[in-house]
This record gives C-alpha cells, structure tokens and sequence, in this order.
C-alpha cells in the first residue's frame, strides 16, 4: 500500500504564517463528514423524544446508510486525499507517527495523519453497523424497523439489542475524534475543522502537487442518487410483517 508522498516534515514553518491554502478536501467528503455528524445526533434526538418520532429516527438512519456505503466507495474512486489507499496506512506507519507525536516532533500530513485514518475508519463502520442493525429493529410496542419482516421475531430482538449497545461504542468514538482534534487544533495549531468546513489547508501543510484541482462533482453527484434510488427502491420491496407488532 502506498503513502501520500513526502507527506512528513520535522520543522514545517508555523501553520499560523502560511500566506496562502490549497484545496485538500472534496465537497462530496466535507458532506459525508457533517452529514454524519448531523445523522447521528438527529438519530439520538429522535430515539429520545420518543415512539411518535420513529419516522423521523428512520429518516437519520437511512441517510447515516446512504453516507457511510457513499463514502466507502469514495474512497475508491473520489478525488486524492479522500481515497483509502493514499491515507491508511500499517502497523509500522501508525507506531511511527505516534512516536513522532510522543517526540513532540513536528508532522505534515496533507490529508489525514495515520490515526485520524483510523478513526475515520472506524466511524465508517460503526456508525454503518448501527444504521443497518436498526433495519431489523424492533420495539416489541409500536414501530418495527423496515426488513424487520425478513428476519424472525427473535433474530429482530437480538439485532435491536445489538444496535442499542453498541450506541455506547458510538458514543465512545465521537468523544475520543472530538478530543483529538481539538489537541490537534489547540495544541499543535492545525487547523483542521477550518480545513472541513473550506477543504482547504495553508500552503504549508500541503505542497503544490498535493492541491486537488476538482471534487469530481458529477460523478459524486450520480453516486449519490444511485445509491439513494437503490435504498428507496430497497425500501419499497421489503417484505412486511403480516401480524401485528405484538405477535410478530
């Protein structure tokens, strides 16, 4: 697996002096990036005001679906920095960076550092695993998740339970990427929710070559419908539960 290439420094000038920013990050990633943030605490607010708000709870669900399977893909085919293979990186290039860090020496990474491609990573995946657990959800009182008639009444439960629990290891992934961003942003002075919000970094952090030109926009654009169309239509020819919720 490739690197992003010369992407590590030891004496880059200060991030505060960079006189001009290069375009990093693509608008498809910055969407997936708040959507999902926007998905998961639309989730939690809907799931807590209560039975009557489960259609709007399935909302943020299935758009949490549409993010994650979008961005899985995008790291295939997107633009430079949004790609897995030019930011993931082995044990060894982990255990490296984190020793850097623990040397206080500086890094440059123009696209994600070795444990922030981890932590996307993982939020992909759980945050991907809970929107498609809830599915087959089932709340034994009102609501059923929409496949919840592809599976039984018991398969239903244990995958309601599953998708409550792991909740906590959602909770538990957000707080450890907010806390590192805000070092990052804090303490090492890189400017990195900026950089979400514009796409772009100081010219410091990013070396010319590095700059992408475009966001690949069309092709984003038809992804995102593909895949929205394959989600209703999905939708659309599950089976129902024949009884009702009480003796499915």
């Amino acid at each position: 697996m490739t690197t992003l290439e010369n992407h590590r420094i030891t004496s880059p000038a200060s991030y505060r002096e960079a006189a001009t920013f290069r375009r990093v990050w693509d608008w498809p990633t910055r969407l997936v990036h708040w959507g999902l943030a926007a998905s998961i605490l639309g989730a939690y607010v809907s799931n807590r005001l209560g039975a009557s708000y489960f259609s709007l709870h399935l909302f943020f669900g299935y758009a949490t679906i549409v993010l994650v399977v979008f961005r899985l893909i995008w790291g295939v085919v997107g633009t430079r920095h949004a790609r897995f293979v030019n930011f993931l990186e082995g044990p060894r290039g982990v255990l490296r960076y984190v020793s850097a860090v623990g040397r206080k020496r500086r890094t440059r990474y123009a696209g994600h550092n070795p444990l922030g491609a981890l932590m996307v990573i993982t939020l992909l995946l759980v945050t991907g695993a809970q929107a498609a657990l809830g599915l087959f959800g089932n709340d034994e009182i009102f609501n059923l998740g929409p496949f919840a008639g592809l599976v039984s009444k018991e398969a239903s439960l244990f995958l309601t339970s599953l998708h409550r629990r792991l909740f906590y290891v959602i909770v538990f992934a957000v707080v450890f990427h907010i806390g590192a961003v805000l070092i990052h942003v804090f303490v090492k002075r890189e400017p990195l929710i900026l950089a979400m919000i514009t796409g772009r970094k100081p010219a410091d952090i990013v070396l010319p070559e590095e700059a992408i030109a475009s966001s690949r926009s069309l092709l984003a654009i038809l992804l995102f419908v593909a895949l929205t169309a394959a989600l209703i239509f999905g939708l659309d020819v599950a089976p129902r539960p024949d009884t009702d919720i009480a003796s499915f």
